[in-house]
């Protein structure tokens, strides 16, 4: 009986800690140079640290790759200051994905069970380029400096020997086969230290390199050289010091340190005292989490991750970065990545389109849904909101029933002043509802990127700098994103009973209609490919597609159909006029298609007629009214789609 306690009681350290690997970890103490050099195996390797006297508040620390015995004066010097030393054994692997996901874990464990500071300086000597570069690059928000010693920063120049430099037959043999790729394939590869720079260079990451002047081993021109041009001209703090006293050795690729403490220095001037971020955690709710898409991808090796949004998810940025590392994280799984995100649109578009734009690619094993921003800029009533992220969810569910779902708000200035007045925006406040009902994943970044902000960590101004985010706000949507996507779920379980809807009236069967379903056209004609006569700009999709248009008054068209609800998608352009409509002969109300957007662009705009009708046979007729908007220049109704809620 005694036995068992003790062993649920274990059971349940290591399921709290979330770190099974760390909790069972032996570790033994030897003495290095004076100080106690702690050594253990972590994830199969060898792995160890080195603990000062005296530690400095905040425990910084310095991570060396590769090499971990060369050079070490700038080690001793440091361990006198206060610093840890810290390796994790991932030689032979390039910086290889693989890699990184062992540096993740490695980094975890001494941040969260040692307690070293959130922020870590990286060494990386020779071919340790690859690596520190790799997990900055991955990782801008965890790296307080770097210096790097004769780096390696393109495998093309060593081991590939492909520019000046001989190369190692040997070590590029390992390399291809690593990496899996042929010749001509590695001429081509670009997971490397010199490309996607923008995020480390935004958070202004200060970087070091030493290196030999007659190296011909790893040619600075090759390497150094041309990583330091690069992350200059993205604004990154960084400086180089060729070292020319003393004996150059191994072809100029060995040479001694000139003055190690200017270098120590460095190291504790960009590290002490400790920075201290925010957590993530408190902006992540995972409810019923993501263990059936994680289980999926385990077990069936293939999986299809669908991202729904606005133009926070069409541009590039997190969306890019969640699928690189989803894919790093599942290395033997063959993933298909749908991206969904179309410029303006907010949560009644997306419940409306997501047939279309999701379903017919691909049924997701998981989703991930933004609408906050847009919502609150196009004007959605609370109502709206979760009519359509409902629809959504309900959408996915009828699709995949094991399905999971990340529902996530994004930031804007509207939605800092709100919280600047101690109020919740509303499309944070109805994300977070809907996520909780039906156990969907939440991340709250609005309010991480406030708190951030009052904390003094970063400033909207000169570093997120919009809504659209900057290459650093970026980062900070994917690093808490990130944060989620490495917990560990337990495994898929048996679906609990689908709860009925929040409201009745939701979009759970919310789709496009085509506009050839349409009758009596009076004035309104399909253009089978229309573009706008002016310059002004349009949405992809929404161009150079069948669109039914009426640019008269009086203009008139009739649409029998089935459902609960009924809107139109149009484009509102600078001559965009306003409508007359009726539902089954009823009382006609107007609606002004014209935004303050018309002027910029031919804006799609998604209109609900009416969403609260009895289930049944209905016809709608909407006319162009002889009155228009005062900033307009004509009468137009150029409609997309018919949406219809059945």
């Amino acid at each position: 009986m005694i036995k068992r306690c003790i062993q649920q009681f274990v059971l349940s350290v290591l399921c709290l800690s979330g770190h099974i690997s760390g909790a069972q970890i032996t570790e033994k103490t030897a003495s290095w140079k004076g100080f106690d050099k702690v050594t253990f195996t972590f994830e199969n390797r060898e792995a160890w640290y080195v603990k000062p006297v005296k530690a400095i508040p905040g425990n910084p620390w310095v991570w060396r790759a590769h090499f971990p015995t060369w050079h070490t004066e700038m080690d001793s010097i440091l361990l006198s200051r206060g610093f840890h030393i810290a390796y994790v054994n991932s030689n032979d692997m390039f910086g290889h994905p693989k890699a990184m996901q062992v540096w993740d874990s490695f980094y975890d464990y001494l941040v969260k069970e040692k307690q070293f500071a959130p922020k870590v300086a990286l060494e990386g000597v020779s071919r340790g380029g690859l690596y520190v570069y790799g997990w900055a690059k991955r990782n801008p928000d965890k790296v307080s400096c770097i210096y790097a010693e004769a780096p390696v920063y393109d495998p093309k120049s060593w081991p590939g020997g492909k520019g000046k430099g001989p190369g190692s037959e040997k070590d590029w043999a390992l390399w291809l086969k690593l990496f899996g790729k042929s010749e001509e394939e590695a001429l081509k590869f670009t997971d490397i230290p010199l490309n996607d720079l923008a995020g480390l260079a935004a958070f202004k990451v200060p970087i070091v390199h030493v290196i030999g002047l007659q190296d011909k081993l790893v040619p600075p021109v090759e390497n150094s050289d041309s990583l330091i041009k690069i992350y200059q001209k993205l604004g990154g703090p960084v400086a180089v010091y060729p070292m020319t006293r003393g004996e150059q050795k191994l072809d100029g690729h060995h040479f001694p340190i000139e003055h190690p403490e200017f270098f120590a220095n460095f190291i504790e001037q960009n590290s002490v005292p400790v920075a201290k971020p925010l957590s993530h955690d408190p902006y992540i709710e995972v409810n019923t989490g993501l263990g059936n898409a994680f289980e999926k991808f385990k077990t069936s090796k293939k999986g299809t991750v669908a991202f729904l949004g606005g133009s926070i998810t069409h541009n590039p940025g997190w969306r890019n970065k969640t699928s690189q590392y989803l894919q790093e994280r599942f290395p033997d799984t063959e993933f298909t990545f749908i991206a969904a995100g179309i410029p303006s649109l907010g949560s009644t578009p997306h419940a409306f389109r997501f047939s279309r734009d999701v379903l017919k690619k691909g049924i997701p094993d998981l989703l991930f849904v933004e609408s906050a921003v847009n919502d609150r800029g196009n004007g959605f009533s609370e109502e709206a909101q979760v009519r359509a992220l409902e629809g959504i969810v309900r959408q996915m569910h009828t699709a995949n029933p094991k399905a999971d779902v990340v529902l996530m708000a994004f930031a804007e200035p509207l939605k800092n002043d709100d919280y600047k007045k101690g109020k919740e925006p509303t499309e944070v406040a109805v994300h977070q509802r809907v996520a909780k009902y039906y156990g969907a994943a939440y991340i709250n970044l609005a309010k991480e990127v406030y708190d951030r902000i009052e904390a003094g960590e970063f400033s909207w101004q000169y570093d997120f700098k919009d809504l659209h985010p900057s290459a650093y706000g970026q980062e900070v949507y994917f690093q808490t994103i990130k944060e989620l996507l490495k917990k560990d779920f337990d495994a898929a379980k048996p679906a609990a009973q689908f709860p009925l809807p929040l409201d009745k009236f939701s979009y759970e069967k919310g789709s496009y209609h085509s506009i050839e379903e349409a009758k009596s056209l009076k004035g309104f004609a399909l253009d089978p490919g229309w573009k706008p006569a002016t310059k002004l700009s349009t949405r992809e999709g929404f161009v150079n597609v069948p669109m039914l248009v009426g640019e008269t008054a009086n203009a008139s068209l009739e649409l029998p159909f089935k459902g609960r609800g009924i809107g139109i998608a149009i484009i509102s352009g600078p001559d965009a006029g306003i409508i007359s409509y009726s539902i089954d002969g009823k009382k006609p109300k107007t609606l002004d298609l014209f935004t303050r957007w018309s002027t910029q662009l031919h804006l799609p705009w998604y209109l609900m007629l009416d969403d609260e009708l009895s289930s049944g046979k209905h016809t709608l007729k909407l006319t162009i009214s002889a009155e228009k908007n005062k900033e307009s220049t004509g009468t137009a109704c150029r409609i997309v789609h018919f949406l219809v809620a059945e």
